[in-house]
């Protein structure tokens, strides 16, 4: 089991060491969810995407127009393949897996808009990934409009108005629709962001070892992130790893920039310190 998760881990560090162009999204979220299924077989999932994206092709024939390449890919994912949001259960951890969503049916906005875009990607439809506040949302941009696809909704179009909604159901009725909401985002930060859906989703039921698992990854893709390392440091301590904690906690302090936690920070170290230099 150790051995497994030290190949899970040293895979995903791999994929994450990339340059933003040479790294590839699905194999990407694939990877990540090996330390969770040892087993996955990532070059079947792959083809399983290869499959779909082959018939939504076959589907939109010659007519390559943006609203005929859309109803092609939605009629595959969500007609015949029958994927959906997953209203009943929205925090399960599988909702963030992509072999768990692809097995099940069931994903949360932003994997199942990674699978959208994988797809579309595949039939030379180019769609990006919008870090929309609390829904992940995906765009395609033509030469005369902006067409914004909710893969959660079962790939309908929506509008400015009904992208106001959305956000009000997040933040209630405080942030309203402007153009840096829909920016685009990149592989590595899309990447990040499901990993943060589930760090929260473990740290919320306990599971801190997961939980810790989780930032180690979001490390991986960003190195030195002060907060991500502050919090591996409390769960560490959670978890009696006091050496680790004590490392972390005292990294955090030495390179986060005015930390408004610091008296919170140092009374852990003190505590820390305390355990790691007493006497077995």
């Amino acid at each position: 089991m150790i051995l497994e998760t030290i190949k899970a881990r040293q895979s995903f560090f791999e994929i994450a060491a990339l340059d933003e162009d040479a790294m590839s999204l699905d194999r990407a979220a694939l990877t990540m969810g090996l330390e969770e299924y040892p087993d996955l077989d990532i070059a079947d999932y792959v083809r399983r995407l290869d499959t779909l994206a082959a018939r939504a092709e076959a589907l939109a024939g010659i007519d390559r127009r943006p609203a005929t390449v859309i109803e092609s890919i939605n009629n595959v994912i969500f007609v015949q393949e029958g994927l959906r949001g997953n209203t009943e259960d929205y925090y399960d951890p599988r909702n963030s897996y992509l072999n768990e969503v692809l097995d099940r049916k069931m994903g949360i906005p932003i994997s199942l808009s990674v699978i959208y875009m994988e797809i579309a990607r595949r039939v030379g439809f180019e769609i990006e990934g919008i870090g929309f506040p609390g829904h992940f949302l995906v765009k395609h941009v033509s030469s005369d409009r902006e067409i914004i696809i909710d893969p959660f909704g079962l790939g309908r179009i929506v509008t400015p108005n009904e992208c106001q909604e959305i956000l009000d159901k997040t933040s209630d009725g405080t942030v309203s629709v402007n153009p840096a909401l829909f920016q685009p985002m990149g592989k590595r930060a899309i990447l990040t962001r499901m990993l943060y859906n589930l760090k929260g989703i473990y740290m919320q039921r306990e599971y801190y070892h997961k939980a810790i698992s989780v930032i180690d990854k979001i490390l991986m893709l960003n190195p030195g992130t002060c907060s991500e390392i502050r919090d591996r440091g409390v769960l560490y301590m959670q978890t009696s790893l006091f050496a680790k904690a004590l490392a972390d906690l005292e990294y955090y302090l030495a390179h986060a920039a005015a930390p408004e936690d610091v008296t919170y920070i140092r009374n852990h170290i003190k505590m820390l310190r305390g355990i790691v230099s007493a006497p077995n």
